[in-house]
Formats: structure tokens, C-alpha cells, sequence
């Protein structure tokens, strides 16, 4: 089994906003897999297949800030450890329509990652990051995150969610490391014109 859980922050006045982008890949994951998706909590969650995987999807689990505790809840429920567990979530540093997955690592300054590693203890966890951008000159990062996603925004966003849901199956039925050559190497590429440079 493999646990997917899309970080944001619950309630309507966030549903639309930059932070909740790991959330609106769940939901894309849900209805292309025909998972459906009930209010548990604070959240939503839905169990389903991928083939012959079983899957838990599971998103807003509770505040950004403090979404380590259930998601170790989650964990300690399906017996799963932290390496059967797939967290999508938004990323500052990478503008919008692009996508990468990490295994393990730091939090980048991300609050939700950083609940995770600190409640775990272990940052030997699969992200998938769906980049954001930056916020303007002058205008706080906090702020940024909790604006709602303007129409040209989406425009570029939205292909990076269906591409994001091919990146998850190809997680659950190839790993780690094939998803990764697969995904990031439109990232590999840029990083290695930077290093010419």
C-alpha cells in the first residue's frame, strides 16, 4: 500500500490558494482513479487500487503548520512507514507549471514538510513539489502562499496537475528513482546550463 497525502490548509477560504496546490493533485489522482474522496476531519480521504496497488489518499489532514501528528496517525493506521509514504506539496523555488520529485532531504523553508520531518524523525520520505514561484519584490512569502492562483497562473498550473498524477503512478509502479529520471530531467537540465555559466 502506498499513502498519498496532499498538503494545504482546510476550509473554503483556502481551497483556491498557492498552498493548496498539493491538494488539487489528490483530487486529480482521486478522479482519474475513480477514488472517492469523503470528509474525515479536518480532511478528505478515499481508498482505492492502482492496478493491483492498494492506495490511501488522504489531503488538509489539519493546519500547514502542524501536519505532522496526523499524517504519523495515518502511518500508524495502515502500518506503513515513512518510506510507503508520498507527500505532493507546493514549491517557492520553482515557477509554476514545473515539477519535481525528491527522496528525502530538508524542508527548503517549507513549514508542512518541516512538521512531517520533525513528527516522524526521518526525512526518508518521497515529495513530488509543484512549483509556485516566487512571490514580487517587497511582498512577504507568507502572504504570497495563502493568495488565491491568479487565471494566467492556472493556465500554466493545470497541465502540471495531470502531469503530476503520471508522476504519482509512476512512483507506486516503478519507484523512486525510475519517476525521478522520468520527471526531473527538464530540472537536471537547467541546473546543469547553470553550472557552465
Amino acid at each position: 500500500m502506498h499513502l498519498l497525502v496532499g498538503l494545504g490548509n482546510p476550509g473554503k477560504t483556502y481551497t483556491q490558494t498557492r498552498h493548496n496546490v498539493g491538494m488539487w493533485v489528490i483530487e486529480r489522482a482521486a478522479s482519474r482513479w475513480s477514488i472517492r474522496l469523503s470528509p474525515r476531519g479536518s480532511g478528505q480521504r478515499g481508498s482505492g487500487r492502482l492496478g493491483r496497488e492498494l492506495v490511501e489518499l488522504a489531503g488538509l489532514l489539519d493546519w500547514m503548520n502542524v501536519t505532522g501528528p496526523p499524517l504519523k496517525g495515518l502511518l500508524r493506521e495502515f502500518s506503513l512507514s515513512p518510506g510507503e509514504l508520498i507527500v505532493v506539496h507546493d514549491d517557492l523555488d520553482m515557477e509554476p507549471g514545473r515539477l519535481r520529485i525528491k527522496l528525502a532531504g530538508g524542508h527548503g523553508g517549507h513549514n508542512g514538510i518541516k512538521s512531517i520531518i520533525e513528527t516522524l524523525g526521518t526525512s526518508q520520505f518521497v515529495r513530488l513539489k509543484i512549483g509556485i514561484g516566487r512571490p514580487a519584490a517587497g511582498q512577504d512569502s507568507a502572504d504570497y502562499v495563502l493568495e488565491s492562483v491568479t487565471k494566467g497562473e492556472m493556465m500554466v498550473i493545470d497541465p502540471c496537475l495531470e502531469r503530476a498524477v503520471d508522476a504519482l503512478e509512476c512512483l507506486i509502479h516503478r519507484g523512486p528513482e525510475s519517476a525521478m529520471n522520468q520527471f526531473n530531467v527538464r530540472e537536471k537540465l537547467v541546473d546543469e546550463r547553470e553550472d557552465k555559466n
